[in-house]
């Protein structure tokens, strides 16, 4: 077979030019609507408006993936976001409770929309909620593991009131479950 001059040297030309460049690149993808209803994308966000809308390669994220995310993007532990999911809601997505929490970490509606969680059964929006909100609850109460959980549990209102964990039994048994399972994850380091 005979290969002309002109289309070697378009063949080379092409793979000179075109061997450098790169292809679509894949990467996280972060989406944004602001109170405009502006939609912003970005695969590096800058605030906690921003929720994962594509995981690199078009997969949506498993919760482990989501656990591990928010809970860097709120410098919380790994284990302890997850103690908190199992108490919750045993990992149940659709988990309400008879006092109206819903979801995976149990977010009351006004918290929820504090949180601008739009949906709290999704399970992404619901841990970025959960995640924020166990972090202003370390917050608020200077690290104190046992004091922001009995925040969680029971309300930074009834923490201050009684000046610690507040004496209700739910409070009291929560504690010693998330400290339980705080421990089992932290022993384990298992994948969800």
């Amino acid at each position: 077979m005979r290969v002309s001059l002109s289309t070697c040297c378009f063949s080379v030309l092409f793979l000179l030019l075109f061997a450098g460049v790169p292809t679509s690149a894949q990467s996280d993808i972060y989406k944004y609507v602001d109170a405009n209803g502006v939609i912003h994308f970005t695969n590096v966000p800058t605030t906690s408006e921003f929720k994962m809308h594509r995981k690199e390669g078009g997969d949506r994220l498993t919760i482990h993936e989501v656990i591990r995310h928010y809970s860097r993007y709120f410098r919380l532990e790994e284990a302890l976001v997850r103690a908190v999911i199992k108490v919750e809601s045993d990992y149940n997505p659709a988990a309400v409770s008879r006092a109206g929490a819903i979801g995976m970490m149990q977010l009351i509606p006004k918290t929820a929309h504090l949180l601008k969680v739009n949906d709290p059964l999704d399970p992404e929006q619901n841990i970025r909620g959960g995640s924020h909100y166990l972090r202003m609850m370390l917050d608020q109460f200077e690290g104190d593991l046992d004091l922001a959980l009995a925040a969680y549990n029971a309300g930074p209102t009834a923490v201050r009131q009684h000046g610690g964990v507040p004496p209700y039994a739910e409070t009291i048994r929560y504690l010693t479950k998330v400290k339980y399972y705080l421990d089992y994850y932290r022993s384990r380091r298992e994948v969800i």
